[in-house]
């Protein structure tokens, strides 16, 4: 069977790492400043172990799973083509994708290949990780990246309780896929997987950020997608960059959780840009006049979480 890796956002249920943030706090600058010194960010290192990773063109299909509004999926397929397009303005998605490129292998170029709906929930809305391998891995699919998303109303085994997401791979004969799942959460736990767009659950109940979409649970599930994305080009079969134990890695982001700016620290995000037409946050432009926050990734020239503000 194919390892899986998930990630969380929560400081209780992703207590193993320094970078958690459980919570949004706006303290005064100079305490900004005191905190921040705190837990200034050393240089940490993460193994490549010589396994292949994904470079070159990378087509990613998507497998929309219950019921996404066509702005919905608009908001993500417009992610998706941010990521190699030079148009938006710095800083930009495709800026924050180019980090990538400092992994073994030069570039990995994502294609939006194609889109499925499964609007009549043909697995029921009740899913566990066999379910998501069964999705990704339909033949149709095959030899590519397949990001299953599941709609608001759609349970999975282990969302909100210890993961906002997964990626692993599947086998078809001699042939490994990649897939990714991230889950919408906007009714069952915005607080742990849309943070900073929604208050956290534990912690002090400070205003959130202001989502960039005005969609709470999609702009979260952009957040997810873009760590998982980056986690599975570097380290797509388990034999790429990781750090600690290859069953619970550290990864190319998931190694930067609750980082999206500088200055962060657990529970602060750290400095972003703001929209001022509409009060939101963001750090990343994107097509179509899009605004997207992105978590840091980890940097392997300078071996330390990077940030585009």
């Amino acid at each position: 069977m194919a390892p899986k890796y998930g990630f969380c956002f929560g400081f209780l249920m992703c207590l193993s790492s320094c970078l958690v943030a459980s919570s949004l706090v706006r303290p005064s600058m100079a305490a900004a400043r005191k905190l921040s010194a705190l837990v200034e960010e050393q240089p940490f290192p993460m193994k490549y172990h010589n396994g292949a990773l994904l470079k070159g063109n990378v087509t990613v299909n998507i497998v929309w799973y219950g019921s996404f509004s066509a702005a919905q999926r608009s908001i993500i397929v417009d992610f998706l083509e941010s990521l190699n397009s030079r148009a938006p303005p710095a800083p930009s998605v495709s800026s924050w994708w180019k980090t990538t490129e400092k992994y073994h292998g030069g570039s990995s170029a994502v294609v939006v290949g194609k889109q499925v709906l499964n609007e009549r929930y043909s697995l029921g809305k009740l899913l566990k990780t066999n379910h998501l391998k069964a999705l990704a891995s339909k033949p149709n699919l095959v030899g590519a990246v397949t990001v299953v998303l599941t709609a608001k109303d759609v349970a999975v085994d282990g969302f909100c309780m210890s993961r906002c997401g997964t990626h692993g791979w599947t086998r078809s004969g001699k042939t490994r896929s990649a897939y990714v799942w991230v889950g919408n959460s906007e009714t069952q736990c915005p607080g742990q997987c849309a943070w900073p767009f929604h208050q956290p659950i534990y912690g002090p109940q400070t205003p959130p950020l202001v989502a960039p979409n005005g969609d709470v649970g999609v702009d979260g599930m952009v957040i997810n997608l873009a760590t998982l994305l980056a986690n599975t080009v570097t380290n797509p079969f388990n034999g790429g960059y990781f750090q600690g134990p290859p069953t619970a890695p550290l990864e190319a982001v998931s190694a930067c959780t609750g980082v999206f700016g500088s200055g962060a620290y657990p529970g602060y995000p750290g400095r972003v840009l703001e929209d001022k037409s509409s009060g939101a946050s963001y750090n990343a432009h994107g097509v179509n006049g899009r605004e997207y926050l992105l978590p840091a990734m980890w940097d392997p020239q300078t071996s330390a979480c990077a940030t585009l503000v």
